[in-house]
């Protein structure tokens, strides 16, 4: 069974992008529009791997990071940040807060692929 991502990200062209990259590759894709999708979605299903972006209008990724590790259930499920915000801060505060890579926007696609696959071997 192909492992199933939850992609995360408030730019529609983005999200389009990603889940179009991620089920050619043969994953099963869920997708949220938003913060409070996110968190809804998460209450029902069981992702392998998160991809999340941070900025965001309602819930913001760190919130979302910070809910997957912190709750018993999703705690082994694989986040990576895919973010605009590329300080060394923010790269800090996202990997403190459990995600298990960062990526910033813009992203190849060959990049991000081989980290999922890596994150989820």
């Amino acid at each position: 069974m192909s492992a199933k991502l939850l992609l995360v990200d408030d730019e529609p062209n983005i999200l389009l992008s990603l889940d179009f990259l991620m089920r050619k590759n043969g994953f099963q894709v869920l997708l949220a529009r938003n913060g409070t999708e996110a968190m809804q979605l998460l209450k029902e299903q069981t992702p392998d791997l998160v991809i999340l972006d941070i900025m965001m209008p309602d819930v913001d990724g760190y919130q979302i990071c910070q809910f997957i590790k912190g709750d018993e259930i999703l705690q082994s499920t694989k986040v990576i940040f895919l973010s605009a915000k590329s300080k060394e801060s923010d790269i800090a505060k996202g990997l403190e807060l459990g995600a298990d890579a960062y990526m910033t926007k813009p992203f190849a696609n060959k990049a991000l692929l081989e980290k999922v696959k890596e994150l989820i071997s």
